[in-house]
């Protein structure tokens, strides 16, 4: 058995023994790394180590602190309420609104999960506020970034653009962007459906204070939702209706306010949205690394406000980054290994070119369910040169095939986006999140490597 098999069937079982035995994957991945990698790679501790995800560890991190930060200081609570009075109310229209800031900054520049590490927890703040299913707005918040990934301007765009001028292929950048734009938003607005989004649209407008837990007990009672401290409600069913009481339909005879105390900024919230402010501009405006961006702003609100700031630490996703640290470790190892490369070359030699796009998208899709998505892309679109080149196949529509492909599973957990989406939720069992997050990602590898090959490479696009 070749040593590239190996490590794959190792990962199955990897795979199989978390989910039967409730073990940390990222410790079970750490230890298959620790075996593949010294006894069938023959790696040293510095080779094994060479795929250890050091800038992914620092984003989870400072991100995670610095919302939690927020939270601890109301700002979350802040920024949830002033998203309600700009839908008028609307919930079910801010899911669509998270898809376009996120689509929005990824068209103009900044990397996608520098826009989901900004949007994420805003987003998953006010999905747990208001019962809505947090895959559902996970998901649109890493598709809206997908969704304009690829403008002409965009990173991803720029080096996709990049690789088919250097293979000397046709391309079309305004076909690329386009291409991603509408599986994204076929695939949002499937979620929307699937999710609950529905139900969300058939709630219909909520007033200013529904859903303020911290409101006070008074309008708590008057709404029937519990008050301040009650358990969160985010831990349904994904999909499913909202309990009654999550619903927040407003007692037609009481008159409600908005909280004093959610709606004062604060010297500490102010601060605090000011450090949300510089981080956005510290990503988008100068490129610097959101994670060593987010801790520094972290430690700098720590310093000033130390009683807000005392159980942050504390609330940082460790779990979720021992889970992803571990897994990127181990593809690191199968990378050193050649594994990956072994499985592109196998299908780029199969004789029928059909056969092979699609073969090489699903290669795309579930590698970059793990690793770089920009990283596969760059290796598979020059494994695809031979038979593009003969014109076998369309290279414009075999491109944005792959681009998509490689992209869309990205809110997978084990992806830097997927793993934001599930380290940023706030009142949420993180295990069950990690599962839903699992199977919506397989489903998605499963799916729309197929869907894209039909739509854009069967009918021969350039």
């Amino acid at each position: 058995m070749s040593p590239e098999l190996i490590s794959i069937l190792v990962l199955v079982v990897v795979f199989v023994i978390a989910t039967t035995r409730s073990v940390n994957m990222g410790a079970l991945a750490f230890a298959a790394a620790f075996g593949v990698g010294g006894l069938v790679a023959d790696l040293d501790a510095d080779g094994i180590f060479a795929g250890f995800p050091g800038d992914l560890f620092v984003v989870l991190v400072g991100v995670t602190y610095l919302f939690a930060i927020a939270r601890a200081n109301g700002t979350t609570d802040w920024l949830v309420h002033a998203a309600v009075r700009l839908v008028r109310g609307r919930v079910a229209l801010i899911p669509w609104v998270m898809f376009a800031l996120t689509g929005a900054l990824t068209a103009i520049g900044a990397v996608s999960p520098a826009a989901v590490a900004i949007v994420a927890p805003i987003a998953l703040s006010f999905a747990a506020r208001y019962g809505i299913s947090p895959l559902l707005m996970g998901a649109m918040v890493v598709h809206g970034a997908q969704a304009g990934g690829f403008s002409p301007i965009s990173i991803y765009g720029s080096i996709v653009n990049g690789i088919v001028e250097r293979e000397k292929l046709p391309g079309d950048e305004v076909v690329l962007f386009l291409s991603s734009l509408a599986a994204n938003l076929v695939i949002a607005g499937v979620v929307f459906i699937v999710c609950g989004g529905l139900k969300l649209w058939a709630r219909g407008a909520v007033d200013e204070g529904d859903g303020d837990m911290a409101a006070g007990s008074r309008a708590a009672g008057a709404m029937g939702v519990p008050p301040a401290g009650a358990k969160p409600r985010a831990r349904g069913r994904v999909g499913a209706a909202a309990p009654r009481s999550a619903e927040l339909r407003p007692n037609p005879t009481a008159t409600l306010t908005p909280s004093t105390e959610i709606t004062t900024l604060t010297p500490s919230r102010l601060a605090t949205l000011t450090s949300l402010l510089a981080l956005v501009v510290a990503v988008l405006v100068f490129d610097l690394d959101a994670g060593l961006t987010a801790i520094t702003l972290a430690v700098l609100l720590s310093t000033a406000w130390p009683d807000d700031s005392r159980k942050a630490v504390g609330e940082i996703a460790w779990p979720t980054v021992l889970l992803i640290c571990g897994v990127l470790t181990y593809v690191g190892v199968l990378d050193e290994m050649g594994t990956i490369t072994w499985a592109g070359e196998g299908v780029g030699n199969i004789g029928i070119p059909l056969l092979a796009a699609v073969l090489l998208c699903y290669i795309g899709a579930l590698v970059s369910a793990f690793a770089s998505s920009v990283g596969i892309m760059g290796a598979l679109i020059p494994l695809a040169v031979p038979f593009l080149e003969r014109g076998e196949i369309g290279a414009i529509g075999m491109v944005a095939a792959l681009a998509v492909s490689a992209t869309v599973v990205d809110v997978s957990p084990f992806s830097t986006n997927g793993a934001l989406v599930l380290a940023a939720a706030p009142d949420v069992d993180r295990e069950r999140f990690f599962r839903q997050l699992m199977v919506y990602g397989g489903i998605v590898v499963a799916v729309v490597p197929a869907a894209a090959w039909l739509v854009m490479v069967v009918p021969g696009w350039g």
